[in-house]
């Protein structure tokens, strides 16, 4: 069996990433026909088609994108072995990390703090959903992932979640809007800021079904800086841990309403077993 031509494969990673046969030859500082030769040798390999002409762009097929899954992993094992190896010298890899968009600023800082006093790591720091960036720490184009929540049952044993810290969930807002002597009149009266999909948000309305309220939404939302911005400009109360509002809780900007919710929010560090992980997170990570 003929084996696979691994120039060809990297064309095609480029081209499949930039969508246009042209741009990708300009940069890659080669002709279109060039270009278009290796891509077509590729499909000739494999037997299949990899690209759908659509208007100006190329559209990947079906076979086309598994085709560049697998390309993906493999260049980026490559790459990770270069930046393992370089590590020894001048030049470090980034520690990359990824975050949930809806994770607290504050708390990631608070995470990344020890690395960012040795001052000598490189931080790459991404965000997104959940599976964006496990698909991404698979394919170890991430070091570790942090998220309030556990890896989905789907995802099977292939990462290790380590719970970091925990904290419990408040509700926090402009000293004007915390006046009521109850819960349940808190509940009743104010509207409220929310996240989107999270344990947070279960609980909240876990919480509420409880108490037969039906809460007023100010608005959903699926960062946590937004969060902030609402709750000080006073459009609502916000569902979180205090770590989201530690500057504006310190200068009197927001406060705590004195009721407890019973909620509580878990923070995880995901990472894929690797022979080389990078340096930095056994500072970061609890060990044993």
């Amino acid at each position: 069996m003929k084996d696979l031509n691994y120039h060809h494969l990297g064309y095609f990673r480029e081209v499949a990433h930039d969508g246009n046969l042209t741009r990708t030859a300009e940069r890659l500082n080669l002709s279109q026909s060039a270009l278009s030769t290796q891509i077509k040798a590729l499909e000739d390999r494999l037997g299949q088609k990899l690209f759908d002409r659509v208007g100006r762009r190329l559209e990947l097929t079906e076979v086309g994108r598994i085709a560049l899954d697998h390309a993906d992993r493999i260049f980026g094992t490559g790459e990770e072995l270069l930046a393992t190896l370089r590590h020894a010298g001048r030049a470090a890899a980034p520690l990359r990390v990824g975050a949930l968009s809806t994770l607290s600023r504050n708390f990631q800082l608070g995470f990344l703090r020890p690395a960012l006093e040795a001052g000598e790591v490189r931080l790459a720091l991404r965000s997104g959903n959940v599976q964006t960036l496990l698909d991404a720490l698979k394919a170890l184009a991430l070091d570790v992932v942090l998220t309030t929540d556990p890896p989905p049952g789907d995802y099977g044993a292939q990462f290790t979640a380590q719970r970091i810290a925990e904290t419990s969930v408040g509700i926090h807002g402009v000293p004007d809007r915390l006046h009521h002597d109850t819960l349940a009149a808190l509940l009743t009266s104010e509207p409220f800021i929310v996240p989107t999909e999270s344990s947070i948000r279960t609980g909240f309305e876990a919480l509420t079904a409880q108490l037969g309220i039906q809460p007023r939404i100010a608005a959903e939302v699926d960062d946590m800086a937004m969060v902030r911005l609402l709750a000080r400009e006073g459009v609502g109360l916000a569902i979180a841990p205090s770590v989201v509002f530690a500057d504006e809780l310190r200068d009197g900007r927001l406060q705590t309403a004195p009721f407890e919710l019973d909620i509580v929010e878990s923070f995880f560090a995901i990472t894929v077993p690797r022979s080389f992980p990078h340096p930095a997170l056994e500072a970061l990570l609890p060990q044993g």
